[in-house]
């Protein structure tokens, strides 16, 4: 009596693990589709929009960097550390600057595409 439970048991098991796999199984032409769909490019107006975006976040983030530099050495200077402040000031005026320049080129690269785009359109 236990065998047959035992036996009819794994059968259930195997009956409804083939059944779960084959219920995931993936559709080829459904699953290509996907795939080959693209998503259309933005147009010129957003690509614009998102180039003084980027321009403005660089400034934003190192607007914040070269504060929290300047506030590390203002701190450094008051607790007598007067190297560590130098230190901090231009560690937080150089990482300001690279994230200005960043910002700045990856924008300029935005709002050249855009240009091109409504200068493409316009010809």
């Amino acid at each position: 009596m236990r065998d047959g439970f035992r036996f009819g048991a794994l059968i259930l098991f195997g009956v409804m693990l083939a059944l779960s796999t084959s219920s995931q199984a993936q559709n080829p032409t459904t699953d290509q589709k996907r795939v080959e769909e693209k998503k259309p490019e933005p147009g010129a107006a957003r690509e614009i929009g998102g180039g003084t975006g980027a321009i403005g976040a660089g400034v934003a983030k190192g607007t914040g960097n070269l504060a929290k530099g300047t506030a590390k050495g203002a701190v450094d200077l008051v607790t007598l550390h007067p190297v560590e402040a130098g230190v901090s000031v231009g560690k937080g005026a150089a990482v300001a600057s690279k994230d200005v320049t960043v910002g700045t080129v990856k924008g300029t690269g935005k709002i050249a595409k855009g240009v091109g785009k409504a200068f493409k359109k316009l010809f």
